[in-house]
């Protein structure tokens, strides 16, 4: 235990070094919300998909596995992240960097809708700031609540306590040294997680003697977890049993599937596309985020797998949430351990950190300067930023004080950017038609309807209605109002020609 204590003391310092070092490079409210558009292709790529997968990457999806081995909350839902992450690089991150530069070099997604359709009213700023602030605090609370069973798993610290332990950290860096210390933190922790989950599903396959003792004890426990189409429920009373509960159903594998549509509306891998230092160095930052999605996706799984064969057939575990952990500890020795566990912290701090800083973004930027202080100074929106991650920090605590599911967390808030802000980005970047209403149609539309659905009874994950009703919104009132104006539309034209001129 006092090897992982000092690996862990090790890595938080590593953290709180590089928020001190690269307070001195933040100058500007750009520098401070994306790096001055300044991140080369290995950060841009690998802070991106860290700050995408979070917590969950080795606490929910390995938990999920565990407890449904290749039912829907597994296979499916890699595959729909990997879909995903693809379309989201290919035919997102070009257009955004340069529409978000065009049009008015806007550095905040509420920025650049504001400038992109040219809404003096700024009501479509107020309400995606609005949007933006409520998921995020959803969504960073999931965070928080991983950072506590993270403590509680591997020392035996109590919840609550880990909780601050954790926050403090993560606002402290983030505090001072903005974008460029939560990008090059993320291109840290985004190796790291990387090595994690290459590692560890390899030794502990290992561990149990290979893929065919694997598999068949798996079979052995109940085989319908190794059935792609079975529905296996997870108990953990009585020592853990898996219980089969028939087919998964089309609903369930459109709803895991769906879980990449997410990607094209989250403003924290958003904000990398926009930072890139140039257009050309897309297609490599693309190359290095698929091999990282891919690797590190089937590598979650597998341990949820071998969580299975190893637990399983003893007393279980009381949290399938806790199987990364459980398993590090018990197959690797102490420095090891606590090498691979700084890992779950890793892939904690990079999501919450982004998160922060786009929440931070929206306040600083979207509030303070666009209705309160016009005229206000880089050096005062630079600390006005600052005491907004404070004060959304706070407020994500007390969120995150009730212990719950870091994925149904995830789930919510990843269901409510990608239905509020996927189809308005996708037609933004791509329909020169779409009009100030359509937008703020979309936007209100998708959002709505992931507040609401809970309340219709269905199983379907609530980012497929609110993806479709987003769309039709768009199109709908955008056709039904007046086209816009000459000046937008060659704005578009012009950074599409810019765009499509790096693809020739």
């Amino acid at each position: 235990m006092t090897a992982t204590y000092t690996t862990f003391l090790i890595y938080l310092a590593g953290m709180f070094i590089v928020g001190v070092i690269t307070y001195r490079m933040t100058h500007t409210i750009s520098d401070y919300i994306i790096a001055g558009r300044g991140l080369n292709k290995w950060v841009a790529a690998l802070s991106a998909q860290a700050s995408d997968m979070s917590g969950w990457l080795l606490l929910g999806l390995p938990g999920a596995a565990y407890a449904s081995g290749m039912g829907a909350w597994s296979i499916w839902i890699a595959i729909g992240l990997a879909l995903g992450t693809m379309l989201n690089w290919r035919f997102v991150a070009s257009r955004l960097r340069c529409f978000t530069e065009v049009f008015g070099d806007s550095i905040t997604i509420s920025e650049y809708l504001t400038n992109r359709f040219r809404d003096n009213t700024h009501i479509l700023r107020v309400i995606s700031a609005l949007f933006i602030l409520i998921f995020f605090l959803f969504y960073t609370a999931s965070g928080l609540v991983a950072g506590g069973k993270l403590f509680e798993a591997t020392f035996g610290i109590d919840y609550t306590l880990a909780l601050l332990i954790g926050a403090l950290v993560i606002v402290a860096y983030t505090f001072l040294g903005g974008f460029i210390a939560v990008s090059w933190s993320d291109f840290f922790q985004g190796a790291l997680m990387f090595l994690a989950l290459i590692i560890t599903p390899i030794l502990a396959v290992r561990y149990v003697g290979g893929l065919n003792a694997l598999f068949g004890t798996i079979a052995s426990i109940n085989p319908d977890l190794l059935d792609i189409t079975r529905d296996v429920s997870y108990s953990a009373g009585g020592g853990g049993s898996w219980s089969s509960a028939g087919m998964i159903g089309a609903t369930g594998i459109i709803s895991a599937v769906a879980w990449g549509l997410g990607y094209f509306g989250q403003p924290h891998i958003l904000a990398r596309f926009m930072a890139i230092k140039s257009l050309k160095d897309i297609k490599t930052s693309r190359l290095i985020s698929m091999v990282w999605v891919v690797l590190t996706l089937y590598g979650a799984v597998l341990v949820g797998f071998v969580g299975i064969a190893v637990f399983g057939t003893g007393q279980g575990l009381p949290d399938p949430e806790w199987v990364f952990m459980e398993l590090v500890q018990l197959v690797f020795n102490p420095w090891i351990a606590g090498v691979l566990l700084a890992a779950v912290l890793a892939a904690i701090m990079s999501t919450i950190d982004s998160q922060l800083l786009v929440s931070s973004s929206a306040l600083t930027e979207d509030f303070y300067r666009a209705f309160l202080k016009k005229d206000a100074t880089e050096k005062e929106l630079v600390w006005v930023g600052r005491f907004a991650v404070l004060f959304i920090s706070f407020i994500a605590v007390i969120l995150a004080w009730r212990e719950g599911q870091v994925l149904e967390l995830v789930a919510y808030a990843w269901a409510g950017f990608g239905a509020a802000f996927g189809p308005t980005l996708l037609l933004s970047l791509f329909w020169r038609r779409m009009t100030t209403p359509g937008a703020l149609a979309g936007i209100v539309a998708g959002g709505l309807t992931v507040i609401l659905w809970e309340y219709t009874g269905s199983d379907l994950y609530e980012i497929v209605p609110g993806f479709i009703l987003s769309g039709a919104a768009i199109i709908g009132v955008s056709l039904l109002t007046r086209e816009p104006e000459p000046e937008v539309l060659q704005e578009f034209d012009r950074a599409t020609e810019q765009v499509e001129n790096i693809y020739r």
